[in-house]
């Protein structure tokens, strides 16, 4: 079991794009780098870096992976090894690190897929297809399309200062569709109220 949670040397877009590319699996650059993908430049400095992987496909991605890595699952707010054979059922968040010395170099987040379609695990009545939820880069970087990223942003029990930041910096440049799909999943998970929803409102007036 590891605890040194902020023992952070993230490796690069490119070199992510470079691993995973040779993985047969449906993946994706997820968190603030993917909306810095989709922006087309770095807006922030990011002190980690984020997979998306279904989970159906976490048996082929650790095949391919624990050659040269050593995979760790996060849970309760412990860090223990992913062991071969392992089906993670539960798991949502896996730290990947060179050895068990080393600095966290990347993180998978496991997504969940019903019928083809992505379902966004803090409200189910959300989803979308499978083909709808990945955008490229002219380079061919897969990264979650922005409008889904902010709703994992907007969508937890907190919102940290870059959340915010990132919602003001990526909405206005948001399709007419994304922005309505945004406000309108953001309603679902949080039919009461929602600050980000609040903003979007007054934006449209």
């Amino acid at each position: 079991m590891r605890t040194d949670i902020y023992n952070w040397l993230p490796i690069s877009v490119t070199e992510i794009h470079e691993i995973f590319s040779n993985i047969p699996v449906t993946w994706c650059i997820a968190g603030g780098w993917a909306l810095d993908l989709f922006l087309g430049h770095q807006t922030r400095k990011h002190a980690d870096i984020d997979v998306v992987l279904l989970r159906e496909e976490q048996r082929t991605a650790f095949d391919y992976l624990c050659k040269d890595w050593q995979l760790y699952k996060a849970r309760n707010g412990t860090l223990e090894l992913w062991e071969e054979g392992e089906l993670l059922t539960e798991t949502k968040d896996i730290w990947v690190s060179k050895d068990r010395n080393s600095p966290w170099a990347f993180q998978i987040m496991l997504i969940e897929t019903i019928q083809g379609s992505w379902v966004y695990g803090r409200e189910k009545s959300v989803h979308r297809p499978l083909a709808d939820i990945i955008a490229s880069t002219q380079e061919g970087i897969p990264y979650l399309k922005p409008e889904i990223q902010l709703l994992y942003k907007g969508g937890g029990a907190e919102i940290r200062d870059k959340d915010h930041g990132d919602f003001q910096t990526v909405f206005p440049h948001l399709t007419s569709q994304a922005k309505e799909w945004l406000k309108a999943s953001l309603q679902r998970q949080f039919p009461h109220r929602h600050e980000w929803v609040d903003d979007i409102k007054k934006k449209e007036q």
